[in-house]
């Protein structure tokens, strides 16, 4: 607490916990986050990514990290509050309907084809990986996104070759195809588009940039955040299914969304239980499928 005591301005209190901290209330316009399992050296790339994504002059609020220090050999850090309701407690509260969500998704997503990814976008790591997608300066986004199918695959397989015909197949097939992606212009990509990581209000607001957050194809927010906005309600596929054709409308290749969306099932089948058949695997298995 003591590093936060030097930007607090009022009480310090616990006002979130997620997958990678606790969250504070530092008074003011000020929140702190307490790292679960980085060091300051890990955050910093953080920090000058969003202070990438910040000079985009996107029409809406992004996270700014002001401060970081360590404590015990984990990241503290102070960034600006961002105001708002998250969407989904804003939809089911009846003050945002579900078509307004529908078409603010596909806004956050179009606003995000904007962007220019430069070298800080580039240093991200994704995933819980330690090193930045892109292994070299020549390294494309396609190779990229291929090498990392290929490192988690190997992680998953115990569990995916059970479940999924010819998962090996599979793997090749994603791989060859991802490797002969072309991207001329490297937008910034948020990765991770859901209802929780959008706040609404007088402005709407994007967080949680970080777990698959990097230099890439913006179709590849496209796919994820089609299937995102609904994960598992009754309605889910349906949604996905027309927020799918709107992004295909604004030029967004259907047959790339499809191959983005199995390689980020592959990606991240087992990223929360490493050896349950949890939600979310369910979802990877029903796009691998």
């Amino acid at each position: 607490m003591e590093f936060f005591q030097h930007y607090a301005q009022g009480p310090i209190e616990v006002i979130g916990r997620g997958m990678e901290g606790i969250v504070y209330d530092l008074g003011g316009d000020l929140v702190g986050k307490s790292w679960f399992n980085r060091s300051a050296a890990e955050v910093e790339p953080l920090r000058a990514f969003l202070t990438e994504v910040s000079s985009q002059r996107l029409p809406l609020s992004t996270p700014e990290i002001q401060a970081v220090g360590e404590v015990d050999g984990r990241a503290v850090s102070v960034e600006k509050r961002l105001a708002g309701t998250p969407l989904r407690d804003a939809i089911e509260s009846g003050r945002v309907s579900r078509d307004q969500g529908l078409d603010l998704f596909v806004e956050l997503v179009t606003a995000l084809g904007t962007t220019s990814a430069s070298a800080a976008s580039r240093a991200m790591p994704v995933v819980e990986e330690q090193l930045p997608l892109y292994s070299t300066a020549e390294t494309s986004w396609g190779e990229a996104l291929a090498d990392l199918v290929l490192r988690r695959a190997a992680v998953s397989r115990k569990l995916l070759a059970e479940d999924v015909p010819g998962f090996d197949d599979v793997v090749t097939s994603v791989v060859e195809r991802l490797k002969e992606i072309v991207v001329d212009q490297l937008s910034i990509v948020h990765g991770d588009i859901c209802q929780p990581n959008v706040l609404v209000g007088e402005g709407t607001a994007l967080l949680d940039w970080g777990f698959f957050s990097t230099a890439g194809d913006n179709t590849f927010d496209a796919a994820t955040a089609a299937g995102f906005f609904d994960m598992y309600g009754p309605d889910a596929e349906t949604l996905d299914a027309e927020l799918l054709d709107r992004f295909e409308d604004l030029g967004h290749s259907r047959e790339r969304m499809k191959l983005y969306r199995a390689a980020y099932a592959i990606i991240t089948a087992t990223i929360y239980h490493s050896t349950t058949r949890d939600g979310h695997y369910h979802w990877c298995l029903r796009h691998l499928r």
